[in-house]
């Protein structure tokens, strides 16, 4: 699982926001990764991504969530990568139909109380 990072291109309009994401690659063995979403994803599998992924070819992202700031979503992608395999695997399946922000937004209310 990563952070990744979009920003406004320089001629773009001044409202625009950057963006950051928060997304988990399924391996090839079955593994998890976290990491900027497609271009990351091309990378990986070309054998050009995070040395982990590159034996583990081909991933496919299974879960992505944006976030307004990037301290948002390194916290989102902390509090994730903590999470026991089977938690993970839980709670990516409640992405599924839920959405990956709201499930990790549950996480982080859980974490707080």
């Amino acid at each position: 699982m990563g952070v990744g990072g979009t920003h406004p291109e320089p001629d773009a309009a001044p409202q625009e926001q950057p963006a950051f994401y928060v997304y988990v690659l399924a391996c090839a063995d079955g593994t998890l990764y976290t990491n900027d979403v497609e271009q990351r994803t091309r990378a990986h599998n070309a054998g050009k991504g995070a040395k982990y992924t590159r034996s583990r070819t081909p991933v496919e992202v299974v879960a992505q969530a944006r976030f307004a700031t990037k301290h948002e979503a390194m916290s989102a992608e902390f509090r994730f990568k903590h999470l026991s395999r089977r938690a993970k695997d839980r709670l990516l399946a409640r992405a599924r139909t839920e959405g990956f922000a709201v499930v990790l937004a549950e996480l982080q209310e859980a974490a707080s109380a």
